[in-house]
């Protein structure tokens, strides 16, 4: 049976799908939302939500209050400490924030119906097709709901993403991460924590790092991620990961026992495909992920966010004018992330390299605002300048890099 028609019928009732729901709906969109979880489903995340992303929470009017506000991070290499302050720029707002992301997709979902979207809870949507390429809507409980555009934001790749192409580049890094929930004294710090000289339990560098992130709530989020270019990654058990790490911060922070057991997540950090006839890849699933930070909340937002503007203006170049600006925006940091990532794989480079990002103020400056994801193509100054350095450098070493990376 076939429904009413919709301007946007987006899969996933995450932050890109809500976001770009509540941005289409308040401009008189008329907009869908299938979510084969419940309301108040949980993900597994590290919950830390940068000014970026802050900045785009104002833009949707979405209220932070609840959510424990953070001044800056605390950037551990080695011996070397820094605690740096979000810098003040007419982009982005000055401070971050932590929010559980069981509430925080709680309020965005919240938004989105009282905008005017309608949200299906428990219901798995795939998409439809006129023909092999031109998506026209989805198929959800046997019925067929029409749309001028879909909007895949289901996260990692999962059915609908295989119906239309969407695959992780084989050749591309991605990423690991588990976390859990710990009480502490400090829960209400003011600082994400970041150790960014993570050892396995066998004692192998890793590349990637541990966190800390304080809820305000009594407990703190405590994690590590990993990155897929590292030795031996096909052996590292993230749950020892974690347990190495946390005996190193549980005196420092007053760790209590773990509130639930610890949930694991994969990163995807690049995408085969993000556009076609009538259709776009919002955040993850498009695999707008920092490498660098495994940070994907802002782009989220603004991937949606940006999605829904084209729709209102055009919706009949509404995906390819997207992925255009998607790709002048965030492809250039992006793939340097990535070039990086091949580069932190060599465990001599990663054990220097990481010590000398917070060496010198300058440079723990500079490793802010890539862990703040507050570099993109837009970016000026001494930070635009490193991007665009980086970039230049990375490209020539990349070949190399990826030819001698060590053994998984």
């Amino acid at each position: 049976m076939t429904r009413q028609t919709y301007d946007l019928i987006v899969i996933g009732a995450g932050p890109a799908g809500t976001a770009a729901a509540i941005h289409a709906a308040r401009g008189g969109a008329k907009v869908k939302i299938f979510e084969k979880a419940s309301p108040g489903r949980d993900k597994s995340c590290g919950d830390g939500l940068t000014p970026r992303a802050v900045t785009a929470l104002h833009k949707l009017e979405i209220p932070i209050e609840d959510a424990h506000h953070i001044s800056g991070l605390r950037m551990i290499a080695g011996d070397k400490r820094r605690e740096l302050l979000w810098p003040n720029t007419q982009r982005f707002a000055s401070h971050g924030a932590v929010w559980p992301r069981r509430e925080l997709d709680k309020r965005l979902a919240d938004a989105a119906e009282k905008s005017g979207a309608t949200i299906v809870w428990n219901t798995e949507a795939v998409p439809s097709f006129d023909n092999e390429s031109t998506v026209v809507g989805v198929r959800a409980n046997g019925d067929h709901h029409k749309s001028k555009v879909v909007a895949l934001s289901a996260g990692a790749p999962g059915k609908a993403a295989r119906m239309l192409g969407i695959r992780r580049d084989s050749n591309e890094p991605f990423g690991l991460a588990i976390r859990a929930y710990a009480t502490s004294p400090r829960h209400d710090d003011k600082y994400l924590e970041a150790c960014l000289t993570l050892r396995s339990q066998a004692g192998h560098t890793v590349p990637g790092y541990g966190w800390i992130f304080p809820t305000g709530n009594g407990t703190v989020n405590i994690g590590v991620g990993a990155l897929s270019t590292m030795k031996n990654f096909r052996k590292l058990n993230l749950n020892n990961l974690l347990e190495t790490y946390r005996q190193l911060v549980v005196k420092e922070w007053g760790l209590g026992e773990y509130q639930e057991k610890p949930k694991a997540w994969r990163l995807p950090m690049s995408s085969t495909v993000r556009h076609g006839a009538g259709w776009a890849a919002i955040g993850d699933a498009a695999g707008l992920i920092n490498p660098m930070n495994g940070e994907g909340i802002d782009y989220a937002l603004e991937s949606g966010m940006l999605l829904a503007e084209r729709l209102l203006a055009d919706p009949d170049t509404a995906t390819t004018s997207y992925d255009s600006i998607i790709g002048q925006r965030f492809d250039k940091f992006l793939r340097c992330g990535r070039r990086f990532s091949f580069l932190i794989g060599h465990p001599l480079i990663l054990r220097n390299g990481l010590r000398m990002s917070v060496g010198t103020q300058a440079a723990a400056e500079i490793t802010l605002k890539v862990m703040g994801n507050l570099i993109d193509d837009e970016t000026p100054g001494d930070a635009g300048t490193v991007l665009q350095v980086a970039d230049r450098m990375l490209s020539w070493a990349d070949p190399i890099l990826r030819r001698t990376r060590p053994a998984q």
